[in-house]
């Protein structure tokens, strides 16, 4: 039902991913294929409601109502086999915010908190800038796969207030398992760890694998895990500045809503909720096809990877529309591949080392956009690259 072939120009619409790109670069003429956005169009029931809110002439103060708390349950309930409650759920404008709030509603400056790097950076200036200090699990890459350090996540858990956990992970694309999760949250249990669990790309598995909600694993778990998810990166609507937080521990929940009321930011964006609801009531069938997409793409990038480029690697992607690729073997500095890619060939990729210890080397890759764009990418890598 979907066109996800359909070209789009974006330039000179304020929009981060193309008219950015002197700015982040140093080069506008770069194909970007960076931050994680699409570059598909936002489905057509999410642009009909909100046009159809917006015929009212007046955008005044809203809140959200049980129809938005509804289709989040619903949601929840049909894709991940999580059953929420209403009261659980709680507003910020997104997951990045959601993390400073956190730590702001439960940490004090010179607590610890675990990140597992590579992994979304955000997280990084999120810790610094509250004061606290950041200790690394860092994740083990064996035979081409990510998988956790456990018994170094028991070490540190002993001294850290909250973990950072990106579930599905970014920029890796590890769908984590059950057994996985279930064993990192019973480390957190037994060291009194909050668990922050980033699942905004909790929609973007691929065929074959499936995504645990953190907090559906366990009643106990849940009550030590304070969830983040969006629909931002599902359906394309990063730019209306909406997200949810999940939690069923009621002190954690009146901590973290606390911190709403001070900054005074709970009401939010009145089309970004109008986009949420119609995105999470209507969603299913779009997103099937999204999904088949992406894998095609990623598939088109694997095999001409295997096939061509005979000093890269390809992670497996079981989650995100990120793929992530190994440059190592190039021989070359990560400021080396970085300036050939922008310089030479014109590709305007993530940087693997902004993502951590870990990243040295790699490059993320935005696979959410029209199969001639990914095409066109690997026709540029071709020159250099292989």
């Amino acid at each position: 039902m979907y066109n996800f072939d359909k070209i789009i120009d974006r330039r000179n619409t304020q929009n981060v991913k193309y008219d950015y790109c002197k700015q982040y670069f140093g080069a506008a003429d770069v194909l970007p294929m960076w931050v994680a956005d699409m570059d598909f169009e936002t489905p057509d029931f999410i642009r009909e409601a909100i046009i159809k809110r917006a015929q009212h002439p007046i955008y005044g103060y809203s809140f959200r109502g049980q129809s938005y708390y509804q289709s989040i349950i619903n949601w929840q309930e049909r894709r991940q086999n999580w059953k929420i409650e209403k009261d659980w759920i709680l507003f910020s404008p997104g997951v990045v915010p959601a993390f400073n709030f956190a730590l702001m509603a439960y940490t004090n400056p010179g607590d610890k908190v675990i990140v597992q790097p590579p992994v979304y950076f955000p997280f990084f200036s999120a810790i610094k800038n509250h004061g606290c200090e950041q200790l690394d699990n860092q994740l083990l890459y064996k035979n081409g796969k990510y998988e956790i350090d456990f018994e170094d996540l028991s070490i540190k858990a002993k001294e850290a207030k909250i973990l950072f956990l990106c579930s599905p992970h970014n920029p890796s694309g590890r769908c984590w398992s059950n057994d996985e999760l279930s064993k990192l949250a019973e480390i957190c249990l037994e060291n009194d760890v909050i668990i922050m669990s980033d699942e905004i790309h909790a929609d973007l598995v691929m065929p074959g694998f499936k995504h645990t909600p953190t907090a559906s694993i366990s009643d106990e778990i849940s009550e030590i895990t304070v969830t983040t998810i969006a629909p931002s990166k599902t359906f394309n609507i990063a730019g209306l500045d909406t997200s949810c937080v999940i939690i069923q521990n009621e002190e954690l929940r009146t901590k973290y809503q606390d911190v709403l009321k001070k900054l005074h930011i709970n009401s939010g964006n009145l089309f970004g909720a109008v986009a949420l609801e119609a995105g999470y009531t209507y969603g299913d069938e779009w997103l099937g096809e999204l999904i088949s997409y992406i894998r095609k793409n990623y598939d088109f990038l694997k095999q001409a990877i295997e096939s061509d480029f005979k000093m890269l690697d390809i992670v497996p992607l079981e989650a995100t529309y990120l793929a992530w690729i190994d440059f190592s073997k190039t021989g070359l500095t990560d400021d080396e591949i970085k300036s050939m890619l922008i310089n030479e060939a014109k590709l305007g990729f993530s940087h693997g080392p902004v993502f951590g210890k870990g990243g040295e080397g790699f490059q993320r890759i935005n696979l959410a956009a029209p199969k001639s764009i990914v095409e066109e990418a690997v026709n540029r890598l071709k020159k250099y690259f292989s």
